[in-house]
């Protein structure tokens, strides 16, 4: 009896040692594991474009992607102050101007993405800012220098050339597209370690008053963007270009999991101008705006707070001279409505300057269209 038992647990014994590798190495073998549940998590994850990359790996996507986005590594020379005792008449009067302000030269890095095999490349405004000298190295070891074609402090974008030859040059995708949950990829140099690709997801769409620039219109994402990452690429799964890395939301100055990027969509139209006139054009009205809160949608007797509310008219401006006053809701632009001022503002901008666009407004509880020519914005 004591041999049965013992060859009884010697087999219990067995059986579940090759049941905890079985489940452990290949649990696709157990007859209650769910394959198509299985194949999801460890095989594979599903693209838009019904392809599949091994999890674990986006390296399909950093092979495409990668080679496109460069380093930007830039100098200038700055004014450093002299101590306010320097600027004394009386020490002047003895020791003259040997002490006046010196200029010393700094350098700074950042990240720019290849957009055309011509040479093109995209990135902030505020990596190549005031720069005396910008220098480009390459994923396959080229330097370069780069000549700046043009720049936009209200967008925070700019575009670089290079004069060199078979340049990889990244594909464009459709940020209109994006949707909060998508998997994203943040590739950059951050920090000058070298380049570096981070992975996350959009945390939101349409990011506006964060305080980075005039026009704003976000992708916020998670994945991690450090300083060095400005101007570089984010991308999707399959490597296709969706935003061009510009901040991050940090008390540290590290990553928080709180970055932007600016779409690619907006980034294309302010590219294409600064390429073909080296500035960009925008369209005005000449108002100024806030965005309608409930206490005075409340006070307003408006039944939503969508649309922006005209606080104030420029004399002699375009809206001034199509008759819209202050107090003037602004709801809709040529039929697209208006949900913030901020969203009118971009909207308004995007028009071109000389060409006439329909206002809906409310005022005094009735709306009215009101056709406007639209003006030119100051620089």
């Amino acid at each position: 009896m004591q041999k049965l038992w013992l060859i009884f647990t010697q087999t219990i014994t067995i059986l579940l040692a090759v049941f905890f590798v079985v489940s452990t190495l290949r649990p696709e073998l157990l007859p209650w594991t769910p394959r198509g549940k299985l194949a999801t998590i460890r095989e594979a994850v599903r693209v838009d474009d019904g392809k599949t990359l091994a999890v674990g790996g986006f390296h399909t996507a950093a092979e495409v992607a990668m080679p496109s986005v460069v380093n930007i590594f830039t100098s200038k020379e700055v004014r450093v102050p002299s101590h306010p005792f320097m600027d004394d008449p009386v020490f002047q009067q003895f020791f003259g101007n040997r002490f006046s302000p010196r200029t010393e030269r700094t350098s700074s890095l950042g990240s720019g993405v290849i957009v055309s095999p011509e040479g093109y490349i995209l990135t902030n405004h505020h990596v190549v800012e005031a720069a005396n000298e910008i220098q480009v190295a390459l994923m396959d070891g080229r330097k370069a220098e780069a000549h700046l074609i043009g720049s936009d402090p209200e967008s925070d974008l700019a575009v670089l050339k290079i004069d060199l030859d078979k340049l990889p040059s990244i594909t464009f995708g459709d940020s209109e597209k994006a949707r909060v949950g998508d998997i994203v990829l943040a590739i950059g140099n951050p920090f000058g370690v070298g380049q570096t690709m981070t992975m996350g997801i959009i945390g939101a769409l349409g990011r506006s008053q964060v305080g980075l620039s005039t026009f704003e219109n976000f992708i916020q994402t998670d994945a991690a963007i450090n300083p060095g990452n400005s101007g570089g690429a984010l991308t999707d799964t399959s490597g296709n270009l969706i935003g061009i890395n510009t901040a991050i939301y940090s008390r540290s100055g590290g990553s928080l999991g709180i970055g932007f990027a600016i779409p690619v969509d907006a980034a294309k139209q302010i590219m294409q101008q600064i390429i073909e006139t080296g500035s960009v054009t925008r369209g005005w009205l000449g108002v100024s705006m806030q965005d309608i809160t409930p206490e005075l949608a409340e006070s307003l007797k408006l039944k939503k707070t969508n649309g922006a509310l005209i606080a104030g008219v420029l004399k002699n401006g375009p809206a001034d001279e199509a008759g819209i006053k202050p107090g003037d809701i602004l709801a809709a632009v040529n039929g697209k409505s208006v949900f913030s001022a901020s969203e009118m503002l971009n909207i308004v901008a995007s028009l071109p300057p000389s060409k006439a666009a329909v206002l809906t407004i409310i005022r005094n509880g009735e709306e009215l269209d009101i056709q406007v020519q639209i003006g030119k914005r100051p620089g």
